[in-house]
């Protein structure tokens, strides 16, 4: 459980420790992890991070909470201005590499969340699927993508982005272990090639139709 700042100041402090705990989760691990060297790592003092967490857990638990906010935040703004489904998916594809390439310690947090806190796991994934169904099933009724089941489309394209982004965002060129600090992005010719994929598997076929609002797929 974390507590809501009621200053501006007490808005930074928890900014700091979320970013001094997103480091240390990344860079240690979670067992290893402890609330003194997140403190020290934010410059705080012990004492003040119980203003704002109740302890490790807590705080591991809104570190993803934010990384969630911030990577949907980042491909829903550059996805904004798409004319059209596959214009959104490029856009939304390249913010998330972007996004992991900068913040590598997504990857690392979300994968200990898997053993951590399953909850907190679940939440990230199902947010991002969420909002893509909703914009999967609004492309549905134009006729921009084949009639399918939205939910099923929606989890494989979010898999397709994670492994991608994993193999050429997080892992060295050798395919090696991860290393620290900021990734390159994913190369033009792999980007490419999976667009190919994904436009391949969204198309509308010959004879599809839009669908009428308000009938499921």
């Amino acid at each position: 459980m974390s507590a809501q700042p009621r200053t501006a100041r007490g808005t930074r402090t928890k900014a700091k420790l979320l970013e001094a705990a997103e480091a240390v989760f990344a860079s240690v691990g979670y067992h290893e992890a402890s609330i003194v060297k997140i403190t020290e790592e934010a410059g705080v003092g012990l004492g003040t991070f119980y203003l704002y967490f109740d302890g490790k857990q807590a705080i591991f638990d809104e570190v993803v909470e934010d990384l969630n906010r911030r990577v949907r935040h980042a491909m829903t703004d550059a996805a904004r201005n798409a004319g059209t489904r596959i214009e959104a998916e490029r856009a939304g594809f390249r913010a998330f590499f972007r996004f992991t390439a900068q913040h590598p310690a997504l990857y690392r947090i979300i994968r200990q969340a898997e053993f951590v806190s399953p909850g907190a796991l679940r939440l990230h994934y199902t947010r991002i699927v969420d909002g893509y169904i909703a914009g999967l099933k609004a492309a549905q009724l134009t006729g921009e993508v084949r009639d399918m089941d939205p939910t099923v489309a929606a989890w494989a394209l979010m898999g397709i982005g994670e492994l991608i982004g994993m193999r050429w965002v997080l892992w060295d060129e050798e395919g090696t272990d991860p290393v620290p600090g900021a990734r390159p992005d994913v190369p033009e010719d792999v980007f490419e090639e999976m667009m190919q994929f994904i436009e391949r598997a969204l198309a509308p076929t010959p004879d599809s139709t839009p669908l009428q609002e308000g009938k499921a797929p």
